[in-house]
């Protein structure tokens, strides 16, 4: 029987030959990943349903990365470190990455690849919709409820679905201007937020194979904003080598069957795409950037786990060096060595800290930050009336701080351009 790639890892998790598209399984899960907002609540379900004195199924397989209101004075985003301190300590869990020490990693869906925790073929659940970002790597990533979490953490495993895979094929060789933001925001201006429910999102063609892992997990980023239930490439030799700098463990790497049934397929050139944003307030308002071109902005937003990675920073410094910015532009690197690397990568002899200072820019912290609006003083949250160009992920009504802000999601190419400006801008003018 022919199989897709996800069916064939759900298939060993599920110490299965085979697993067809629609059935439910029992899955043995290699890794639960939690972090602030969602670990408390989980721990607290887990204790109810276990009893007070459980222990997890296996503290080695648990992740807990504290990352999205990290650098706040608000009691509450406070108290909520304090739990997972607490559980983290009486459970011996020795992948809690704590604020405020030299353990402290950064946003979670980063720190997993840098920490080594995404190995091909491997099944991980996490407490956040945007867990799909690791399937990048050749593996399964799904986000999934507390309670879901909570039962994973007291058993190790879940039953689910095995979901039907739509397919996206990219041909043809990248060009300087088009990013994995772009291809992304492409796909769901075709097939709409909920175009994928419940299902995979698989990407192929030699545009994705030519593209360094980070711009991958953009990609898988954002299945989720397509309702999908996993996104996931192929591992190759480029994640491979990824993987191999991270982390000695074993891992087994699987591909989908030349004849594997598919929902359904898109193919595009990558030749005949162009930058594209997508408008105020959903994900998959898309227009492309010439269209929209001259829309003032009030900032420009430069982070997260889909843009502020070391590719997006490179990116935005080729069209910041030497010039100024012309509104509040934020710089928010995902991680906390995402934040060393900005003083020691060069970008044509200048450090991208140096570029992003000379051009007006503020360096913030390593966090979640504005993407998820967070309390009234974090960094970059928009007020009132903004208009925020930014590399986050999503731009429902309120999602970056206030409901009376638009937010039009773009490339770091797009928002560097757009920030010098002061108004929505093709990089092309740039580069």
């Amino acid at each position: 029987m022919q199989q897709t790639i996800t069916q064939k890892i759900l298939a060993r998790a599920a110490n299965r030959k085979f697993v067809d598209a629609g059935e439910s399984v029992w899955l043995n899960v290699d890794i639960l990943l939690t972090h602030d907002v969602c670990g408390p609540p989980t721990f607290d379900i887990f204790k109810q349903e276990f009893g007070p004195d459980a222990k997890v199924w296996d503290p080695s397989k648990v992740v807990v990365l504290p990352d999205h209101y990290i650098f706040t004075a608000n009691e509450h985003a406070h108290r909520n470190i304090d739990l997972l301190r607490q559980f983290a300590k009486e459970q011996g869990l020795e992948h809690y990455y704590d604020v405020g020490t030299d353990r402290y990693k950064g946003v979670c869906h980063v720190a997993l690849a840098e920490e080594g925790f995404n190995l091909p073929g491997t099944v991980l659940f996490g407490t956040d919709s945007h867990t799909c970002t690791s399937g990048a790597f050749g593996m399964f990533g799904s986000g999934i409820g507390n309670t879901d979490a909570a039962f994973i953490l007291g058993t190790g495993k879940l039953w689910e679905k095995v979901p039907e895979s739509m397919l996206f094929t990219f041909d043809g060789e990248m060009p300087e201007y088009l990013t994995a933001k772009d291809l992304i925001l492409q796909i769901l201006g075709d097939i709409t937020t909920d175009g994928a429910t419940y299902r995979t999102l698989e990407f192929d063609g030699e545009a994705i194979f030519s593209l360094p892992m980070e711009e991958r997990m953009t990609l898988t980023n954002m299945a989720i904003e397509a309702g999908g239930m996993n996104g996931i490439i192929a591992a190759d030799a480029i994640t491979e080598a990824y993987v191999k700098s991270k982390s000695q463990k074993p891992y087994e790497i699987f591909q989908s069957d030349p004849d594997a049934r598919y929902h359904s397929k898109y193919r595009y050139n990558v030749r005949e795409l162009e930058p594209v944003v997508a408008q105020p307030h959903s994900p998959d308002n898309r227009a492309t950037v010439r269209s929209v071109q001259g829309t003032t902005i009030t900032k420009s937003y430069i982070g997260s786990c889909t843009g502020g990675k070391l590719t997006d920073f490179v990116m935005a410094a080729k069209i910041l060096k030497g010039r100024k910015v012309a509104v509040q532009t934020n710089i928010v690197p995902a991680t906390v060595k995402v934040a060393l690397d900005l003083e020691h990568e060069l970008y044509e002899g200048q450090t991208l800290k140096q570029i992003f200072e000379d051009a007006g820019c503020s360096i913030a912290l390593p966090s979640c930050a504005a993407c998820l609006g967070g309390p009234s003083d974090t960094v970059g949250r928009s007020v009132d009336n903004d208009v925020v160009v930014s590399t986050t992920n999503r731009n429902f009504p309120g999602r970056m701080g206030s409901k009376n802000a638009g937010v039009y999601l773009a490339s770091p190419l797009t928002a560097a351009a757009s920030a010098i400006t002061g108004k929505l801008t093709d990089p092309r003018d740039f580069l």
